[in-house]
């Protein structure tokens, strides 16, 4: 848990917050909503004093819309709602998700356009800052209606049933409430669906897997510059006078930064003149073309899911300023701007993946790299760096068969009421997977051009490379003989996985935010 203390501002919510939050930090609602909290509820009040059927308030719900439920009824139909709802499966969704879930729910509910009472909402975020984290079944979502199966299991513990993880353990929701000080909320008219309605389980899986995305672009930057290096590529592509002339941001971030990580480099000064080679491979001469595509991608990714993050997505709203007070049913709930975000971010992790590989492929290829075959000092007798490679290959793969895009399939839900649905939730839900797939892949990729460079001593890279290749060397050996090579890869793996691979460099990479 990061040791970082927030203020939300609900609707203003910069996306460097939303990271913070993912990473750990805590969060308090700025005290400034609680105007217009308290003027939504009581709009919610006055509806119902009238008794004229209202969506949501005191009707059913979906296609059982027309059914009109008595005031006596209203609390056990929010409670119902919450119950019948709940019917997510599969394997509970990282913790670190579900409280962005829960901080994104608290952030829309906030701006006062929910009919959410000021109590509901102080329990909500008291969860959040006592650790109170609902156990939320990953799978039953279609992205549309709201993300109601995955939002009825935060919203279940709530109301005391269900389970949570807390500071002490997984315990069921009474217990867990209860050991923190804090007690079940008996819900108002229009709460349960004010909570389980909207795109925050989509939203937060698709900016989870916005925030891994981009740890692996920069840290394929890295190991990129540093495969150049280990295969005495030129950095001739990546002067900043070719990519001015194709005016790609992206391409020209990307570019500037590689040739600043080979400044210097010893390696590369040696084969300045009398290289044979005319042009290097794709894999390591089009990397500002293709990570600048990611880079991007993954910009444009991130404005809309920064624009979602910071709007109201549940049905229907309550506009308490207009005509004495309003409740508008619309279709806000619907998922399809986060559905194509997440195919975005899926469509750029595959691809830094799949570049990555085809470096790695070329460094263990003596014939491309001028290396020793499979970087062993002895092939034949020693394997060196051909299982991982192929296992980069497997990893490559799958990920392309998960980047089909999400957003294209549709489902009909709630007889053929819900007729047309975003699939944002699956969606953004591989996008972890694929992260972890494609961080792999540049683990490995830094275990062949560290090798690589080994080849080259006493030249030296760069300042920034040489920092990294410093890095894994204090972890992993170099390979002078075949030993058991999955402990090697799996400190790779992690010390990309937490950022210690880029802290390592001390070099300003580009961002999304």
């Amino acid at each position: 848990m990061s040791n970082e203390s927030l203020i939300l501002t609900p609707g203003a919510v910069p996306l460097a917050q939303w990271r913070s939050i993912y990473r750990g930090a805590s969060l308090q609602l700025d005290p400034a909503c609680a105007a217009a909290v308290a003027a939504s509820a009581a709009t919610v009040e006055r509806i119902v004093a009238k008794g004229e059927p209202v969506y949501g308030i005191n009707t059913g719900f979906g296609k059982l819309a027309s059914v009109r439920i008595e005031a006596a009824d209203l609390e056990t139909l929010q409670r119902n709602i919450v119950l019948s709802h709940a019917a997510g499966v599969g394997e509970a969704t990282p913790a670190a998700i579900t409280r962005l879930m829960m901080a994104l729910k608290l952030a829309s509910l906030a701006q006062g356009a929910s009919g959410i009472r000021p109590a509901t909402l102080a329990l909500l975020e008291a969860m959040l800052a006592r650790g109170v984290v609902p156990v939320v079944p990953g799978q039953g979502s279609v992205g549309a209606s709201g993300d109601l199966a995955p939002l009825s299991h935060m919203t279940e513990v709530m109301i005391g049933v269900g389970e949570a993880f807390t500071p002490t353990g997984r315990m069921p929701a009474v217990e867990a409430l209860a050991s923190v000080g804090l007690e079940p909320v008996v819900l108002g008219p229009k709460e349960g669906l004010a909570l389980l309605n909207g795109t925050q389980f989509s939203t937060a899986n698709a900016l989870a897997g916005l925030f891994e995305a981009e740890r692996l672009l920069q840290s394929a930057l890295l190991t990129g510059a540093l495969s150049t290096d280990a295969a005495k590529g030129t950095d001739a592509p990546f002067d900043a006078r070719i990519h001015k002339l194709r005016k790609h941001k992206g391409q020209m971030a990307t570019a500037e930064a590689l040739r600043q990580l080979l400044v210097g480099s010893a390696i590369r000064a040696s084969h300045l003149s009398g290289d044979e080679r005319v042009q290097d491979p794709y894999c390591l001469r089009c990397q500002p073309q293709v990570m600048g595509a990611c880079l991007d991608v993954l910009h444009h990714a991130a404005d809309l899911l920064e624009t979602e993050a910071n709007g109201v997505s549940d049905n229907p709203l309550i506009f308490s300023s207009d005509n004495g007070g309003e409740a508008l049913s619309g279709g806000n709930f619907h998922a399809e701007p986060v559905a194509f975000a997440a195919d975005m971010i899926a469509m750029a992790i595959c691809e830094i993946g799949s570049l990555a590989e085809r470096r790695i492929a070329m460094l263990v290829d003596p014939a491309l790299s001028g290396l020793p075959a499979f970087l062993t000092p002895k092939p034949g007798l020693n394997s060196g760096f051909m299982i991982p490679q192929v296992t980069a290959a497997a990893l490559v793969s799958e990920n392309k068969q998960r980047a089909y895009p999400a957003s294209v399939d549709s489902i009909p839900t709630s007889a053929n009421q819900e007729d047309h649905v975003s699939m944002a939730a699956h969606g953004a839900r591989r996008l972890l997977p694929m992260a972890e797939n494609a961080m792999a892949v540049i683990a490995i990729e830094w275990l062949c051009a560290a090798q690589g460079c080994d080849f080259h001593a006493p030249l030296t890279t760069s300042t920034p490379l040489a920092a990294v290749h410093a890095a894994l060397r204090a972890q992993v050996p170099h390979l002078s003989d075949d030993r058991h090579i999955q402990p090697d890869m799996q400190a790779a793996i992690g010390m990309v996985r937490t950022g210690a691979l880029i802290a390592s460099a001390r070099f300003a990479l580009p961002a999304i935010a």
